[in-house]
């Protein structure tokens, strides 16, 4: 359940959730924080298959917009983006938590990857959140924040991570130019990394339960992330108090990146 808290602190802000696919997703958790926190949300599914599973949530966020979104599908990225703005004119944040390879293109070597396979993994997980932002900036009249969810095998070498490093490496670039590129405008971008959690989307990648433990052994905190600590470093980010911070890759992860 989202929490009652007193401090409204992004009372005013909207902004538009995109990956909740259930209640183990890390958009869901800073979709709870986010609306936790006073912010009005639009919230997107990736398809009919899904909509079951994220219709109720989006009636506990009591969201403004629910629509579908596949980044794969020409318009449909465009058309949340033309609600947003005939529904509400302007935009504070968005909130990118999406990322897709083949299976056989995210399980094999990274020297033996298609060539079809790597620009399906490139353009759901590093495209789209450029793509985002090019439609979000004209929204932002009064500054903003974008995010877009990253994980530390972009700078290192996890085994069986595979081609998502390769294109979580090109996400946080993208985070990095287009902070520069939008920071005039008061427009602030972060890669947010959180440790190991055990999403859908982290089900795919082969001795997950390995990498949990792991992480939980050796993280300096001794614990493993949760949904909630993400969605509420998040949102904190989102607040004026953090205008002056941009560009970032903000680590939600016990500190388990710090240990060698």
């Amino acid at each position: 359940m989202i929490p009652a808290v007193k401090a409204k602190l992004l009372e005013g802000k909207r902004g538009v959730i995109v990956g909740i696919a259930n209640d183990q997703s890390i958009a869901w958790g800073c979709a709870k924080a986010f609306r936790a926190l006073g912010a009005e949300l639009a919230v997107t599914y990736l398809n009919d298959k899904a909509k079951p599973y994220v219709e109720p949530l989006a009636r506990e966020l009591e969201a403004e917009i629910v629509m579908p979104l596949d980044v794969a599908v020409p318009g449909q990225m465009e058309a949340i983006f033309q609600r947003i703005e005939e529904h509400w004119g302007e935009i504070d944040f968005v909130v990118h938590s999406i990322a897709f390879s083949p299976k056989d293109t995210l399980q094999g070597r990274v020297v033996d990857v298609p060539r079809d396979g790597f620009l399906t993994t490139m353009e759901v997980s590093c495209w789209s959140f450029i793509r985002m932002a090019h439609l979000a900036e004209p929204l932002m009249k009064r500054g903003g924040t974008l995010f877009t969810m990253t994980y530390y095998g972009s700078q290192m070498v996890v085994k069986n991570y595979n081609v998502m490093g390769v294109a979580k490496a090109a996400l946080e670039s993208a985070v990095r130019y287009i902070a520069a590129e939008l920071g005039p405008k008061g427009i602030r971008v972060h890669a947010i990394s959180p440790g190991p959690l055990a999403t859908r989307a982290a089900s795919g990648i082969p001795e997950f339960d390995e990498l949990l433990h792991k992480a939980q052994e050796t993280a300096p905190t001794r614990s493993l992330v949760s949904i909630d600590d993400v969605g509420m470093a998040t949102a904190f980010l989102a607040h004026d108090a953090a205008r002056l911070i941009t560009g970032e890759t903000l680590y939600i992860d016990g500190g388990y990146h710090i240990i060698d």
